[in-house]
């Protein structure tokens, strides 16, 4: 079996990667707040969206400054660092990157000036019409930077900027030619602004931190300051922050509600609460639909941290089998942890997920995990715990199998590399050495997060997107011209 083979030499990493992260607070002149040392410490609770690069920018007075580099919040800033941050309003953000290299140039956020005044930019998402718009750009003598989308919806916005009466009007005709996913915060030398695309694929919400609005991928960054949550970012809304007064701009752009199952399923943190829905509730509420739909008899049930601990716990419930640790995760291992040998990589997997012997060794296993990509790092799962004793291993996965890519941020490869598309539920349990396996459906799944009045994209799952995926001028074009510049 060619993919069963081809399973050995994938790099260790195999699952999907976090998304990106934002952050941003806006005070007035005078106020005792330090936003760049709070944006700091949000950064830290949206560190697992992104864990190749993060930034900060600050305004004073109109004067935008930024400091961003590859690394963790750690390793890119410190207590001096975040000194020399001076300003009255600040925006952050963390990467994964879906596009565009992991080099410093690709690091958010963007910031610009052109002579109407400085802008700077944060952008979840990813644009499935970017190709287009850089070539069009490109033509008319455009010059790029980076090869990630913020920096061409930084551009349009610059463009209708200079046509437009502010801002906000400018970024609401930008809002007209960028289409897919984007959640933005856009800073100018008086405004703070947050953008959510129609579809309100990817989550941003509002809070207050003593008195003053703040805006965040997820709301455990409000809870990490120690702020107020007060509402989601509308699809296809514009909210404007001046002088501490706050402005909702609704667009005229209409599109059917999209917004990222996987955002539920594995990308958020569990204690954040998306679209009035709980990521926790909604994970454990996975579990138990796993358990009526797929039962089967077991000694415990185990999650692989640690999106699968939650819908563990609901399957553990539902069943009346017993929860148990059956993993131990090392959290010093960076998600780039790859090795070059088979050898390393079976090390490299003990190193990362660990069994607990003592709680495996000689019972049939329910392993909850959120998805398989490829099948490679359950392989090597199912393979550790089988050395630990386990008697038998039954994967359940709370998310239905991915068969297509995804254009919205998701970096799901293409249908061929993936593990679902090319076997049936028989074949990949034989593949990844499961004595048995089964997938949330996509109708439970819809159900679950629908139930809550939060209609979901399963374009990854189904095939059904919601916006016209891209046909040509694809973004890797320009990636490749950015590598073969860089080869020696």
């Amino acid at each position: 079996m060619i993919y069963e083979n081809s399973i050995k030499d994938m790099p260790f990493h195999e699952g999907l990667g976090e998304e990106c992260g934002i952050f941003g607070i806006a005070t007035p002149h005078g106020s005792n707040i330090d936003p760049a040392y709070e944006t700091f410490t949000a950064l830290f609770s949206l560190q697992h969206r992104g864990q190749e690069s993060c930034g900060i920018a600050v305004n004073d007075a109109g004067v935008i400054s930024c400091h961003k580099s590859l690394g963790l919040v750690l390793d890119v800033f410190n207590a001096e660092m975040i000194s020399k941050l001076k300003g009255n309003s600040a925006i952050g953000h963390v990467r994964y990157s879906t596009t565009g290299t992991p080099n410093v140039e690709n690091a958010q956020p963007i910031v610009v000036s052109h002579y109407k005044g400085n802008l700077a930019v944060a952008h979840n998402g990813n644009l499935v019409n970017a190709g287009d718009l850089r070539l069009e750009i490109e033509g008319h003598g455009g010059i790029f930077h980076s090869t990630n989308d913020s920096e061409i919806i930084a551009y349009i916005i610059v463009q209708e900027r200079l046509l437009a009466d502010s801002i906000e009007a400018a970024v609401a005709k930008a809002m007209e030619r960028i289409k897919g996913a984007y959640s933005l915060l856009i800073m100018s030398p008086r405004k703070m602004i947050a953008v959510r695309d129609p579809n309100g694929f990817r989550p941003l919400c509002m809070g207050l931190f003593d008195g003053h609005y703040i805006f965040a991928s997820e709301s455990c960054a409000i809870d990490a300051v120690g702020g107020t949550f007060v509402r989601d970012i509308e699809p296809g809304e514009i909210v404007v922050v001046e002088d501490g007064v706050l402005k909702s701009i609704p667009t005229k752009i209409h599109a059917p509600k999209s917004f990222c199952s996987f955002e539920f399923i594995y990308f958020s943190r569990p204690d954040s609460v998306l679209e009035g829905i709980s990521v926790e509730w909604a994970r454990q509420e996975m579990g138990k639909s796993l358990a009526k739909l797929h039962p089967v008899d077991a000694d415990i049930v185990i999650g692989v941290p640690d999106s699968g601990i939650s819908a563990a716990i609901g399957y553990a419930s539902q069943s009346g089998i017993p929860y148990g640790v059956g993993l131990i995760k090392n959290r010093y291992i960076g998600r780039t942890f790859i090795q070059p040998s088979q050898g390393q990589r079976e090390r490299a997997v003990r190193l990362k997920l660990n069994p607990l012997a003592y709680n495996v060794k000689g019972k049939r296993v329910i392993m909850i995990d959120d998805s398989i990509v490829r099948g490679t790092t359950s392989a090597r799962i199912v393979s550790a715990l089988r050395d630990a004793g386990a008697k038998e291993v039954h994967m359940r996965i709370s998310s239905p199998p991915f068969m297509h890519p995804c254009y919205f941020g998701t970096d799901v490869p293409d249908s061929e590399l993936l593990i679902a598309y090319n076997n049936t539920v028989e074949e990949t349990a034989e593949i990844i050495g499961a004595d048995s396996l089964a997938y949330l459906p996509i109708e439970s799944l819809s159900a679950i997060i629908g139930s809550k009045g939060c209609p979901i994209c399963c374009a990854c799952f189904s095939g059904d997107y919601p916006i016209q995926p891209p046909t040509k001028a694809e973004k890797s074009q320009f990636e490749q011209k950015i590598v073969n510049i860089a080869a020696p």
